[in-house]
């Protein structure tokens, strides 16, 4: 996975770089930072910056992971948030301002109250119960405002959109082929490459035979899709799980599908430009629409279907869920510690980077085990495993943290720390941030009656 992440950010930066029309939304911050911090060369980062600072590459929610919102703690959630966009802004200096929480199982009404306060301007959310979301498209109510406190009400709301039933991936069926569309990946350069779903290497390239196939079937879903919103602004989103690793190719069969598109707009009553959520939303807004306000009621549980609800991951897995638990306690309680220890003696015996590093492999832990496919216990064993070992060989480093702490010489004794002035004018004050991964660029579709 590491390595089909290189390839997806370093593909993605060079291709954004030859074209400036195009576009690409980044959403969980762990694997971008890993390839940035390990990866990136001082060309590419150089590159990253410059699209970063045009609006080309855009970060979206910008914690470390998409978390759960059914069994994941408040604390840990905002931990994570924290993590991702201390990282973002002290390396790019900004702030992500809309969510894309379209995979989690299931919509907490605490969700659009977090992202309030973060500061987002939107939120995105697509698994609802599958009746709700239908009777929502065909009442176009897909798109509100979500008040999700009863207490601070219109205080914390924010603009929702709810992804339609194909959700956050391309349509993959093709009526002119039995071949996958949209999924334009070439070779997988890399060790164990993705093998399941549409995601290899099997869509129709885009030729002079096949472009106005393809884009008659772009154009009906975008049509389709238009019918259960109420402006003409439609979010197609290109891509999905695993995509993108060449995204030479992805780009190479859908810009000459755009274009022609584009070029025979008055045929097909539909203009597409690449877009990020910032354009997309922006267009939104200028519409000057009223929304409906949705109340503090929630999404869950999630049902995908007749007889299937999404409510065994509420229990599943519970070593790991009692693990992840058990370090983020740990995880407050030597925060707090070691702050209190460096407030009352700064120049103490506890080195401050080696506490640092300590206390930093512990949030990393915490905050990536909140990710949607982590706490809650749909991973694969080989996963599960790896989230465990993280959490338990980070513990193992605070566990000596806090024997460091509490074995101090008798003249730091913790009485000491206790009834020193904790709030003392000057006190010193730790700030700490560090930073998986759903890629996708979305299509901001505008479609004109006929």
């Amino acid at each position: 996975m590491h390595a089909y992440a290189a390839n997806v950010y370093t593909s993605v930066t060079q291709e954004l770089s030859k074209y400036k029309d195009r576009r690409f939304i980044a959403v969980e911050q762990e694997f971008f930072r890993l390839w940035w911090d390990t990866v990136a060369s001082d060309s590419l980062k150089k590159q990253v910056r410059q699209l970063v600072t045009e609006g080309r590459l855009e970060f979206i929610i910008g914690g470390q992971v998409m978390h759960d919102e059914a069994v994941t703690d408040l604390d840990d959630q905002i931990l994570q948030m924290t993590e991702g966009h201390g990282f973002l802004y002290q390396t790019f200096g900004v702030r992500p301002r809309f969510s894309w929480h379209v995979d989690p199982f299931g919509a907490s009404a605490t969700t659009p109250v977090l992202f309030a306060l973060a500061g987002f301007d939107a939120h995105l959310i697509s698994r609802i119960d599958y009746d709700l979301k239908h009777s929502m498209q065909k009442n176009k109510k897909l798109q509100f405002v979500w008040r999700g406190s009863p207490s601070l009400k219109a205080k914390q709301e924010i603009f929702t959109h709810t992804m339609d039933q194909f959700s956050y991936c391309t349509p993959s069926h093709l009526p002119f082929s039995s071949s996958s569309g949209f999924y334009w990946n070439g070779i997988a350069l890399f060790p164990d490459p993705p093998i399941d779903g549409v995601y290899p290497n099997m869509s129709l390239p885009v030729t002079k035979e096949t472009v106005q196939l393809y884009a008659k079937t772009m154009v009906e879903n975008i049509k389709q899709r238009a019918a259960w919103f109420r402006t003409s602004h439609v979010l197609w989103p290109w891509g999905c799980d695993k995509q993108f690793y060449n995204s030479s190719v992805q780009f190479r069969n859908m810009d000459p599908l755009m274009k022609y598109i584009n070029q025979n707009s008055k045929e097909f009553g539909v203009t597409v430009q690449y877009a990020t959520l910032s354009e997309y939303f922006q267009s939104v807004h200028q519409t000057n629409l009223s929304w409906d306000v949705r109340g503090a009621e929630d999404f869950l549980p999630y049902s995908s279907e007749p007889y299937q609800a999404w409510t065994g991951f509420y229990a599943s897995r519970n070593v790991l869920k009692g693990v992840a638990r058990r370090a983020s306690s740990q995880l407050y309680a030597a925060e707090t510690l070691f702050t209190r220890y460096r407030v009352s003696f700064p120049d103490g015996p506890v080195a401050k980077d080696w506490a640092l590093e300590k206390l930093r492999a512990l949030r990393w832990a915490v905050s990536e085990v909140q990710h949607h496919d982590g706490i809650t216990g749909t991973e694969s064993p080989k996963v599960a495993e790896m989230y465990t070992q993280h959490l338990v060989q980070a513990m193992m480093g605070v566990d000596e943290l806090l024997a460091a702490l509490f074995l101090l010489p008798h003249n730091l004794a913790a009485s000491n720390i206790r009834d020193t002035n904790f709030h003392r004018k000057g006190a010193n004050r730790l700030v700490k941030g560090t930073a998986s991964m759903n890629t996708g660029g979305p299509l901001n579709a505008c479609c004109s009656n006929r």
